[in-house]
């Protein structure tokens, strides 16, 4: 046996979260260098722009001693544009066959072709929620109406996990939090007056950011968090142009974030109004606008506490 590998062989990897096309310069090097190119799939989506750069692609299945055999002679190269389920009736044939010690084999080399960009497995979610919209009886009827309990149960859900401290918890929650954002703008696309998409939601996100961060994004110069909240709000103000400073503050959130966020309102536009009162309502209004002004959020203050006196009862109790 000749000690010395004959010709190379390559696997080449794609991702299908990369527009179909781009590859790395590697990839069309070995591509264009190759004596023979080889692809299973008929539809692989690399297919149409491997030809129309001119390279020769056969479809056919790879049969791991067939191109052994191929490569062997006189030392040419073959590339194996993969399927995205993998080539393991080829790679377990490449093993059989260097591992019996009686083979002269090719180069071997495994070539991604193009890689996932960050935030690329979001592709896979829209594609998934497409689907499930698309084929399951409960998910296709489903309105923004429906969806509403289970978002406030999965926030309050994150909050949990935040507070506990929880790692593998928080990632979880995070993905159902994420779920629901690609559930109704999902539901949003088969709105007939007035549809958007998920990109839609992203653009508009992306938008109000890079508006909203002139000093990472243009050329002000804001050195401090104070600084940058100001900036914040001004942007912000500009672009709602709201009659009240209480316009846009959500009345339906828990009654100590609601008081909290108005206290913040009226104390960022210098507005000095107290509510009459002396019943335990406005006491827990005077406090919450206490914390607001002290920079302390009293929705998570009283959380925490509430958190420490069920620990108390329940110790009281002799629960565990």
């Amino acid at each position: 046996m000749n000690a010395e590998a004959a010709g190379r062989l390559v696997l080449l990897t794609t991702s299908h979260r990369v527009a179909p096309g781009l590859l790395s310069w590697p990839a069309w090097q070995a591509l264009h260098a190759a004596d023979r190119v080889v692809c299973a799939e008929a539809d692989h989506p690399q297919l149409p722009y491997l030809r129309e750069a001119g390279v020769s692609v056969e479809e056919a299945a790879p049969d791991a001693r067939e191109l052994v055999d191929f490569c062997r002679e006189g030392g040419r190269q073959a590339v194996v544009v993969t399927s995205g389920a993998g080539q393991s009736a080829l790679t377990d044939g490449l093993a059989r066959l260097a591992g019996s010690g009686r083979e002269t084999m090719p180069d071997l080399e495994l070539l991604p072709g193009s890689y996932d960009l960050p935030g690329a497995r979001l592709l896979d979610l829209v594609q998934v929620m497409d689907r499930i919209r698309r084929e399951c009886p409960w998910s296709s009827g489903r309105t923004h109406q429906d969806l509403v309990k289970y978002g406030i149960e999965e926030m309050y859900e994150l909050v949990e996990a935040i507070e506990e401290g929880d790692r593998e918890e928080l990632r979880e929650e995070l993905g159902d939090v994420l779920l629901q954002v690609v559930f109704h703008a999902r539901i949003a696309e088969d709105d007939a007056e007035g549809p958007f998409s998920v990109d839609d939601v992203a653009a508009t996100i992306v938008e109000k950011l890079v508006h909203r961060h002139p000093h990472v994004f243009g050329d002000a110069t804001l050195t401090t968090p104070e600084e940058v909240r100001a900036t914040w709000l001004r942007t912000k103000a500009v672009e709602k142009q709201r009659a009240s400073v209480t316009d846009g503050v959500p009345v339906a959130q828990p009654a100590l974030a609601f008081a909290a966020k108005l206290a913040s309102r009226a104390r960022a536009a210098g507005i000095d109004a107290r509510p009459e009162g002396e019943d335990v309502g406005y006491r827990l209004l005077a406090l919450a606008a206490e914390a607001e002004a002290a920079g302390v959020d009293p929705e998570t203050a009283l959380r925490g506490a509430a958190r420490a006196y069920r620990e108390a009862i329940r110790a009281a109790e002799g629960v565990a």
